[in-house]
């Protein structure tokens, strides 16, 4: 029996691979490592999947440790994103600049239902 296995898929688009500097990995991971914050969220700002993110936090940490990938970055190196807290009754609605208004809105009035 004769198995032929192409080199690249007729069809498939070739994409180039994107590096990132190590300054860079280090602020991302400084950003997804602060505590309240969404890593999926954090990744989708700057381009790239959930799970790049945890891999460079285990590389820069050597484990998976969250505490010990924070230690490795300069805290006052990275600037975050501003969020404001909402408190309803014992519940805290936390909005970052990205949300939009009538979402927010809906969701302050789901809290305030429930």
């Amino acid at each position: 029996m004769i198995e032929a296995v192409p080199d690249c898929l007729d069809g498939s688009p070739r994409q180039l691979r994107r590096f990132w500097s190590d300054e860079f990995k280090a602020t991302a991971v400084e950003q997804a490592c602060q505590r309240g914050v969404n890593v999926s969220a954090i990744a989708r700002q700057i381009g790239i999947l959930p799970s790049q993110l945890y891999r460079w936090r285990r590389e820069l940490s050597g484990s998976d440790e969250l505490g010990q990938a924070a230690a490795t970055v300069d805290p006052q190196s990275v600037v975050s994103d501003p969020v404001v807290e909402i408190i309803i009754v014992n519940i805290v609605v936390r909005v970052g600049r990205h949300v939009d208004e009538a979402h927010m809105q809906r969701v302050i009035r789901a809290v305030r239902s429930a």
